[in-house]
């Protein structure tokens, strides 16, 4: 499918609702905008958040696991 989009002054472009629908794009959705040697190139684009852990917060992790693992090593003697 190839489409004429408008880009207005602040560089926004609306992707047709026919195209969004037929990649998943739903409101607020994300793509990813890549140069290429033959223009631009825009896919759809899922992005996760990640999470940096600072030790303190990973040995929480641990201690809470090991709980666990305990309790269930516990039934599984029964």
């Amino acid at each position: 499918m190839t489409k004429v989009i408008n880009i207005n002054g602040r560089g926004t472009l609306t992707l047709p609702k026919q195209m969004r629908d037929k990649l998943g794009l739903k409101d607020a959705g994300q793509v990813v905008a890549e140069e290429t040697a033959q223009g631009i190139l825009i896919r759809a684009g899922v992005t996760f958040p990640i999470e940096m852990y600072t030790d303190k917060r990973v040995a929480e992790f641990d201690r809470v696991n090991e709980k666990a693992l305990r309790r269930y090593r516990l039934k599984a003697k029964r």
